[in-house]
């Protein structure tokens, strides 16, 4: 079924698709409209789920994990200072490897205080160990959604599935609602692999020794640095993971394939521009414009960004002659994040290309197709000439 709604509503059918059963939640702008029509489907009995509201970002987090832990599918979403609100417990859900999803409408941080659109939210949170999936359009957002309660509880990881707010959170886009049997299909009944369970009682996230000893039943308990290891382990895993769970998406409902990275117009490419989430999607209009100027040029939009897909971006970029990194967001007293570890990638690489980086668009500051394409034309005029700090655009000062 085909409709046309807003990023927020694509983001919550794809939640009562999942068949949720537990959503903590507390209102934020730019998400609350995605909260707002999760209680009218609960409170409509469209979806049978526990609906719980709380008094802040960080109890919101503590339900999820609760619930979770109790062995049900929880659900939350948030923005900007509410995401960092949560962070102790963001903390809290990896490591006690519980599989939590939530939305996070992208935001700038205060202060000073903006309800504009940035992504300094969530690539501050970039090394909690979730997941980070972004979209980059409507049709994204519902399938990462479904997509990502499958993988969470593959993997035994939290997942955040981000999306630029207003750009995409409340404009308006056509869609396609998968059918409820589609989805009962590919995402199985919840059945996490540790839960509290009467019939088999243990302990949960108890305090944990520097090294190994011992358990009860004469095995080695790990210590903590077996335990950051093993989600390490887990998480570069996950990768893979996700390629596999987007094959079977594909399958399924005739769309996906690009789960990792997006393309555009890159097989022929000498330079390509780089980004994270709806930025990738305007680009494309202005690498229309410069192939028709004769300029040998596509778009590589960076859909999961924790675990980093390092592997497919160097096999992405191997050969092109320069790579352009748009951000909108700032690795503070270094550079843009993306930069930084597409950078790192190729550290190694022998066919690695020139790499620029661009800062724009915090706090909502309009980005203009005139600014990109001079952004572009430079730097594909002069792919050598760069030194490594980033270039800011849209600065007024």
């Amino acid at each position: 079924m085909h409709i046309i709604e807003s990023g927020n509503v694509a983001a919550a059918t794809g939640v009562k698709l999942a068949r949720v059963q537990v959503i903590a939640a507390y209102p934020i702008t730019p998400q609350t409209p995605l909260t707002e029509k999760l209680s009218e489907f609960v409170e409509s009995g469209e979806l049978a789920a526990e609906y719980i509201p709380v008094e802040s970002e960080h109890s919101a987090m503590a339900v999820c994990i609760a619930a979770s832990t109790a062995g049900t599918r929880a659900f939350t979403a948030t923005s900007a200072n509410g995401l960092l609100y949560m962070n102790e417990q963001l903390h809290w859900a990896v490591g006690a490897r519980l599989p939590i999803v939530m939305c996070v409408a992208n935001r700038g941080i205060g202060a000073p205080w903006t309800v504009w659109n940035d992504q300094q939210d969530t690539i501050s949170q970039r090394d909690v160990g979730w997941i980070q999936i972004y979209a980059n359009d409507h049709q994204q957002i519902i399938d990462s959604v479904i997509k990502a309660f499958r993988l969470a509880q593959t993997v035994s990881i939290p997942v955040m599935v981000c999306y630029d707010g207003y750009l995409l959170s409340h404009t308006y886009m056509p869609f396609d609602v998968p059918v409820q049997g589609q989805v009962d299909s590919f995402l199985p009944a919840f059945a996490p692999e540790h839960f509290l369970d009467p019939e088999n009682p243990g302990n949960f996230n108890t305090v944990t020794l520097p090294d190994v000893r011992a358990d009860l039943d004469g095995g080695i308990a790990p210590g903590y640095i077996e335990i950051r290891h093993n989600l390490q382990q887990d998480l570069r895993a996950a990768l893979d993971t996700y390629v596999a769970i987007d094959r079977e998406f594909e399958q399924e409902f005739s769309r996906g394939g690009n789960p990792l990275i997006e393309e555009y117009r890159c097989s022929d490419a000498d330079f390509v521009a780089v980004a994270i989430g709806s930025l990738s999607y305007q680009l494309r209009d202005v690498i229309d414009i410069m192939r028709d100027r004769g300029v040998k040029i596509g778009v590589m939009g960076v859909q999961m960004y924790r675990p980093f897909p390092d592997r497919a971006i160097v096999e992405a970029l191997a050969g092109k002659k320069c790579a352009i990194v748009f951000e909108k967001a700032l690795s503070y007293g270094n550079q843009g994040a993306l930069y930084a570890d597409i950078k790192a990638a190729l550290y190694t690489s022998a066919r690695k290309p020139f790499i620029h980086n661009y800062i724009l668009g915090l706090g909502g500051r309009e980005i203009k197709t005139q600014q990109l394409l001079e952004a572009l034309t430079e730097s594909c005029g002069s792919p050598d000439g760069f030194d490594d700090a980033p270039r800011w655009i849209g600065l007024k000062i």
